[in-house]
């Protein structure tokens, strides 16, 4: 069932701000309820994940960004990577502001996201191995599968960045959606 309530807004850069908080805190939130205060997760600014990342991912080329209304409210936010030779696309940010979690609005935002990107022929995304939520969301819900799992005895191969050096320690799937 499609939440009609839920849209998509384009980020203005005067959200900028509010939109990597928010989205630092709703990773957080997840590994707080995981592992709690000891969580060795944490970056060395106490953050899952980095303002760097963040900008990162707003700023790349091929990225479009959305904030996460439901009800007239700002209720999380989406980065999407658009590949229009390929049409295989990323998602590489989706978070929903904890005290908003249970109500439909990932799943709606995710509704909204194929609905902008209809020519998408494979959608992917990684997300962490302790994030039980979203591999239950990206899995039953959204009709992801799971196709790799990266941990010591499997690296993810990339560039190698001061903040992604290929950690051991750092566990997470790739997920894969074909559309077409």
């Amino acid at each position: 069932m499609k939440n009609e309530k839920v849209t998509l807004v384009p980020l203005m850069s005067e959200d900028r701000e509010q939109f990597i908080t928010d989205n630092q805190w709703a990773f957080k939130y997840g590994a707080l309820m995981e592992f709690g205060k000891r969580d060795d997760h944490l970056d060395s600014d106490g953050e899952i994940i980095s303002r760097k990342t963040i900008e990162r991912s707003i700023d790349a080329q091929n990225s479009e960004t959305y904030r996460i209304m439901f009800e007239g409210r700002v209720v999380g936010g989406v980065v999407l990577m658009i590949d229009k030779k390929t049409h295989h696309n990323h998602l590489d940010l989706l978070f929903v502001a904890p005290e908003e979690h249970g109500k439909g609005i990932g799943y709606g935002a995710w509704q909204a996201v194929e609905a902008l990107h209809p020519e998408t022929e494979v959608w992917e995304t990684f997300t962490p191995y302790f994030e039980k939520r979203n591999i239950h969301f990206y899995i039953n819900k959204c009709g992801f599968h799971a196709v790799e799992f990266f941990c010591e005895h499997h690296l993810f191969k990339s560039e190698q960045t001061e903040e992604n050096n290929n950690d051991p320690s750092d566990t997470f799937f790739r997920f894969e959606k074909v559309m077409k």
